[in-house]
């Protein structure tokens, strides 16, 4: 649906659903969102100039969002509000008639949605060091509602840990793409798995970025709650400390502004319970596993859409970010820096790499500045994967050869890499290849250090694994 036909069926909409409406001033689609799509409304009515937020799925994913439908959604920000939990007022809920397909109308509230800026922006300074309880403290809230008073207990999945990982891994596998890190820490995880404990309400995403922020009050919302279910609470302490959501500060591991002991106080004061910072780390690592596998969905949808746009091959880009915090925590060592190929230019002429790096100077230094929204948003998407086109014509043969001598030393054959790769990932499946089989470790670390090399160089989790692996950056 173009932005203009969702106006004038939204008017309609409006027209009949909100007292005093005259006209639609303004109606953008905010950036991000991959997933679910988020828009600023402003309204006239009688009583003055109204904001709004409308929260909509697109039309691909109608009743086959992956979440748990906007319309249990709205029902979650109700729920979660009546425990203390801030958020938005919920105004109307579209239905089949509205022919806007699934989504709702909700109340605007100000504050800061981008992470980054959350982490680095100087009107934060202040109200950054208390962020860390204050989620503890919205955490607690959220893990008590009692789902059975609220009707959720009939419109949630039930997962426990054991099955949320099988049920992730073979996600991933149903993608047929070969990430031996993904297969190993899936096993790592089973073999690892904590005592389960009580079951709660679990946010599933909760995390900077998906919170509203004000540099005076802190935390004004909670959002996104799509893929909530109920199961272990530990999840959410343990997803907001994630790595990738840090936004480059590794050395504040909450949420890139605070430390695990803050966010627990928060907790135990909201909950009465004590957990340990160290209980947090299987989490994390389930974290990063989760996203890794989230990253290369959103490839996949490319791949079956390309329509879709920009966004999602640049997120399954990703999933190398998250795999190196798995290698990070789990097989940290040694790691070798991959070298550069010398170019092949023909006759002086420009090669491949000259014509990427000159389009991607273009968009960034002449196209992103003078455009804002959604399409600087994605200029800048577009500009960061040609980098990763760059990377990966200089490095690309040095990481073809990397990965085939150490697959090698693995299986003492002389096969092609990618039949040793496939081996690899189904004796890992399978469970005939064991976590401590000699050169896995090495080779799983080197290959994910050098794809990180290729895809991302700025994260911090690549400048950690070069950190233990004694390389110089």
């Amino acid at each position: 649906m173009s932005l203009s036909e969702l106006h004038d069926r939204l008017h309609d909409v409006l027209v009949r659903q909100l007292d005093g409406f005259r006209n639609i001033i303004t109606l953008n689609r905010l950036s991000g969102g991959a997933s679910q799509e988020t828009y600023r409304l402003e309204v006239k009515t009688d009583q003055g100039v109204q904001i709004y937020a409308i929260r909509r799925a697109p039309e691909a994913q109608i009743g086959d969002s992956g979440g748990v439908g906007l319309d249990i959604e709205a029902r979650l920000f109700a729920s979660a509000k009546r425990a203390g939990v801030p958020g938005p007022d919920i105004i109307y809920l579209f239905g089949p008639e509205d022919e806007l397909g699934e989504g709702f109308l909700m109340e605007w509230i100000e504050g800061e949605t981008l992470g980054s800026r959350v982490v680095r922006d100087e009107r934060f300074a202040d109200i950054r060091p208390k962020l860390a309880y204050q989620c503890g403290e919205i955490l607690g809230r959220i893990h008590q509602i009692d789902v059975t008073s609220e009707g959720l207990d009939k419109k949630l999945n039930r997962l426990s840990t054991d099955d949320f990982i099988r049920q992730l891994w073979e996600q991933y596998q149903s993608l047929d793409t070969l990430q031996p890190m993904i297969d190993y820490t899936a096993r790592w995880l089973l073999e690892n798995q904590p005592n389960e404990g009580r079951e709660a309400l679990v946010h599933n995403d909760f995390r900077n970025g998906n919170l509203m922020i004000e540099p005076e009050r802190g935390i004004t919302a909670v959002l996104d709650w799509e893929v909530a279910h109920i199961g272990n609470p530990l999840r959410d302490l343990g997803w907001i400390c994630t790595n990738s959501w840090r936004f480059g500060r590794y050395d504040l591991p909450v949420g890139g502004f605070g430390q695990r002991e803050d966010l627990l106080a928060g907790y135990k004061a909201a909950t009465g319970t004590e957990i340990k910072p160290e209980e947090l780390i299987y989490w994390e690592v389930f974290g990063s596993f989760w996203w890794a596998i989230g990253c290369l969905r959103m490839a996949d949808r490319y791949d079956k859409d390309p329509a879709v746009g920009v966004e999602y091959p640049a997120i399954g880009r990703r999933s190398s970010e998250c795999q190196i915090d798995c290698v990070n925590y789990l097989i940290p060592g040694a790691v070798k820096m991959p070298e550069k190929q010398p170019s092949k230019g023909r006759n002086n002429m420009p090669d491949m790499a000259d014509l990427v790096e000159s389009v991607r100077t273009f968009c960034s230094a002449e196209v992103t500045p003078v455009v804002s929204g959604r399409t600087g948003f994605l200029s800048r998407v577009g500009a960061n994967s040609l980098d990763i086109v760059l990377r990966e014509l200089l490095y690309g043969n040095w990481q073809q050869d990397m990965e085939q001598q150490l697959l090698r030393q693995i299986f003492h054959k002389n096969e092609p890499t990618n039949t040793l790769k496939r081996k690899l990932v189904e004796g890992l499946r399978d469970n005939c290849i064991s976590l401590e089989t000699d050169g896995l470790a090495p080779y799983l670390r080197q290959q994910v250090f050098t794809q990180i090399a290729i895809d991302q160089p700025s994260y911090s989790g690549f400048k950690v694994a070069c950190w233990q692996g004694g390389v110089k950056v």
